[in-house]
């Protein structure tokens, strides 16, 4: 298969987090044909029930590839047209996907047995995968972690802090407000506080940013609230540390901030001859702790149009990646 006939293979199987399962299958028979072919080998490596990190390798690896497979909802199949192929995960990250393995192969058909494949479940939602990969980790040197960057080697990306904010309050007829206590207006009090909360810049990373991007509560228009919630996404540019002492602070003592993710900001490394980049997402790097070796982050494709109805990748930039994540193994294997 070539590189665009793989991903749309890819594309047409639903990984919708937590769902991964048919997709660790594929892509553990793909790897295996190719293993046997070679004298690689192959693990599936349990994470949760029904969900698994697919690692393959041939000799002791110094450059491993690795990314995720789970894509966001909703699903969608894969569509091609001469510049794009559309579908759910196509730049996120099936097409990344595709790319490493043919990369993969290449450089193990050219004789070059040092570098491995780790393909990890859950990134889009608590990077369950690579935390787990964190603790097995095999003595890689270098990751090259992929992710939708244009075609640019990343210099950094943001981190995550996720909250979940919860007010609870009492019941009563609308038309009898004191009999009351409003948990839909002390959650409306509380993220006005936390809207207002100063977060850090960083000279390279840029400036922090803040989503509330879910709101719940209430019962019916004519009933006083009694319960509500929030959840709230904090782009970070840094530990976390600052920002969750002033989330605490301004959430106060009315409501609930329930801290449901801090992944810490990464500044990552160049190679000469590689565009650089700044991106502002999260990826998996800090959930592996640097376990597998130093991380370097590098895709095909635009974040842009990832999580989005319009999500497609630029036919070019995949099969140009296909080399250049041979050529960045290959320099990386250099040093």
């Amino acid at each position: 298969m070539n590189v665009f006939e793989l991903t749309r293979a890819l594309v047409d199987i639903d990984s919708v987090t937590p769902n991964e399962e048919q997709v660790g299958v594929y892509l553990s028979e793909h790897l295996s044909k190719m293993a046997a072919r070679t004298d690689g080998h192959v693990e599936r490596i349990k994470v949760e029930p029904h969900r698994y990190n697919v690692f393959a390798y041939w000799d002791a690896p110094v450059v491993t590839f690795s990314t995720h497979m789970d894509t966001v909802p909703p699903f969608f199949a894969s569509r091609e047209d001469d510049d794009f192929i559309w579908g759910r995960g196509a730049c996120d990250t099936k097409g990344i996907i595709a790319a490493m393995l043919l990369a993969l192969e290449a450089l193990v058909e050219s004789g070059e047995r040092r570098v491995a494949a780790l393909f990890v479940v859950g990134e889009e939602r608590n990077s369950a995968g690579a935390y787990a990969a964190a603790k097995d980790f095999r003595g890689s040197r270098f990751l090259i972690n992929g992710e939708p960057t244009e075609s640019t080697l990343a210099l950094g990306s943001k981190g995550a802090l996720r909250y979940e904010v919860v007010a609870h309050g009492r019941m009563a007829h609308s038309a009898y407000p004191h009999l009351g206590d409003s948990a839909i207006e002390k959650l409306l009090d509380a993220l006005e506080r936390i809207r207002r909360i100063p977060l850090p810049a960083d000279p390279v990373l840029g400036a922090s940013t803040l989503n509330i991007g879910l709101i719940q509560g209430g019962r019916a228009p004519n009933v006083i609230p009694d319960h509500a919630k929030a959840e709230i996404f904090i782009r970070l540019v840094d530990d976390g540390n600052s920002t969750r002492k002033a989330v605490a602070q301004a959430a106060g003592d009315s409501v609930d901030a329930r801290e449901v993710l801090c992944i810490p900001a990464v500044h990552l490394g160049a190679v000469e001859g590689f565009k650089t980049s700044i991106v502002s997402y999260t990826t998996d790097i800090p959930a592996f702790e640097g376990a597998w070796g130093q991380p370097y982050l590098f895709g095909p494709g635009s974040i842009h149009v990832a999580h989005t109805a319009e999500e497609r990748i630029p036919k070019h930039e995949l099969a140009a990646a296909v080399q250049t994540y041979q050529d960045l193994a290959r320099k990386l294997l250099e040093l």
